[in-house]
């Protein structure tokens, strides 16, 4: 198998959470549209790191590495917008915008 299959799936996913991201105006939704995108550029790292050095383990570390770190941004950007929520009642991006300094 070659990369291209890899690299047209992170295409495909960096598409569709681009696409997501600025036509949705719910906060979760735009935080979904921002997770597959960073997804999409994980697949494609993998796959470099996969056809360019099999046998280094650190593609496999730094993979893991970006993983974990979506997932804590994940959560994070959750308790945020359910502390907007519960504060204010706001669940989109244009009722947030009031919150700017």
């Amino acid at each position: 198998m070659t990369i291209e299959p890899y690299l047209l799936l992170a295409a495909g996913l960096f598409a569709i959470g681009l696409y997501g991201a600025l036509s949705q105006q719910s906060i979760v939704m735009i935080m979904m549209g921002i997770e597959l995108m960073i997804g999409g550029v994980i697949v494609a790292a993998a796959a470099f790191w996969h056809f360019l050095a099999p046998a280094a383990s650190s593609g496999q570390v730094v993979v893991v590495a970006a993983v974990v770190a979506m997932a804590v941004e994940m959560a994070m950007g959750f308790a945020v917008t359910t502390a907007i929520f519960r504060a204010r009642e706001v669940d989109t991006a244009d009722g947030a915008e009031e919150l700017k300094g």
